[in-house]
């Protein structure tokens, strides 16, 4: 089988979400995707999304400058090569941009897209099949005020949805921030399992001072307290810790995948399809987690079912994502990309099984949420 690429077409989304949720920088109210299409000469189309959570401020893309990137210098690398040589399409971008994982990783969704449907096979038989047809979720809460994320986690508890809940750290003063955590760790006690993600915003003597307490109030793992270039720090807050630290901002490639490894700077990886520029480069991440005894969590950038379902592909063929999953992301969202939304069931996700990503975009959606000039 050959897919000649004959185009590469873009387009950003503003979806609105069900509430606000607030990160340590900014509170979001909508989020953005970038649209990815490769088209080949055998008529079929593969879609491709990627999102940054709340805008650039966490990883430095935008959906602006990944449609910026693409159109100006990656389709015209594409076009004419084979949609299902997806890796050496992948270095061959390398060669062309350095960085720009999310906007790589939405080409690569879009290629794998493309291949599935071909072949009629869904994407997860195309990287080595199930481990897993569903996926524990755990539910991001915000880091609005105690009542308000207790409210939340009670109303999942009771619905019988989410049994794990991960808090939004970093948006207030370090004490009140603890105190507010122990409230709810101690508020949900042994109903459910309380995580927290400062977002890189303290530094290793707040992390010192402040982490213990809240693991002595029943937080059972602390995501990236301290700056994702701080891996020394990271490790000594490991060896401190009765809890497991998980690496997510410290996590950028393959590459920085040993270097946590070797160093002992972590005890859990926080996968993301887009942060490590796509599907493939995820599971070699977790290949070297693996190697080193490492279980994986399969995190979320807020996606949409389209980015969801993608994810979805990779993490349940991974066999040591033994910590569950974050992709929440189309139960954040008050409107959603495709004709039929992934399935939530018994708190977790169940995988696509149709061929490619298994979902199918909403071009009127697309129409009705498109910001004007996009190519689709």
């Amino acid at each position: 089988m050959s897919l000649t690429i004959t185009g590469v077409d873009t387009a950003i989304v503003d979806l609105p979400l069900r509430r606000p949720h607030r990160f340590k920088s900014m509170t979001a109210t909508h989020q953005s995707y970038l649209l990815v299409w490769v088209r080949t000469a055998d008529g079929i189309t593969g879609t491709g999304e990627s999102v940054v959570p709340g805008g650039p401020w966490w990883g430095g893309e935008s959906v602006e400058t990944m449609r910026g990137i693409i159109d100006a210098y990656f389709a015209a690398e594409l076009v004419g090569g084979d949609a299902t040589r997806v890796e050496q399409l992948m270095h061959r971008l390398d060669r062309v941009a350095a960085g720009n994982s999310f906007a790589k990783a939405a080409i690569e969704i879009a290629l794998y897209d493309a291949c599935g449907l071909a072949l009629g096979v869904p994407v997860y038989r195309l990287l080595g099949g199930l481990y897993r047809d569903r996926i524990p979720v755990t539910w991001a809460l915000g880091a609005e005020d105690a009542d308000i994320v207790i409210a939340e986690a009670e109303e999942k508890l009771a619905a019988g949805l989410h049994s794990s809940f991960k808090l939004k750290m970093g948006a207030s003063e370090p004490r009140a921030d603890a105190e507010r955590i122990v409230a709810v760790a101690k508020a949900l006690g042994d109903k459910a399992s309380v995580r927290v993600d400062l977002n890189a915003a303290w530094d290793e003597p707040t992390s010192t001072r402040w982490l213990p307490a809240l693991a002595q109030a029943g937080v059972e793992l602390v995501e990236q307290p301290v700056p994702g270039w701080n891996v020394e720090a990271m490790r000594r807050l490991a060896a401190r810790l009765d809890i497991p630290i998980m690496a997510d901002e410290s996590l950028q490639s393959v590459h920085d995948a040993f270097t946590l490894c070797r160093t002992e700077a972590a005890d859990i990886f926080s996968l993301k399809i887009h942060k490590l520029g796509g599907l493939t480069a995820t599971k070699k991440t977790a290949a070297v987690a693996e190697a080193a005894g490492l279980p994986c969590h399969g995190g979320s950038s807020i996606e949409s079912s389209l980015g969801t379902a993608a994810a979805a592909h990779a993490y349940a063929a991974i066999s040591n994502v033994t910590f569950g999953c974050e992709l929440f992301g189309p139960l954040l969202l008050a409107e959603d990309l495709v004709t039929e939304p992934v399935r939530y069931e018994e708190g977790g996700l169940r995988v696509p099984d149709g061929p490619g990503l298994g979902v199918e975009l909403d071009l009127d959606q697309v129409g009705r949420h498109g910001r004007g000039g996009s190519r689709w």
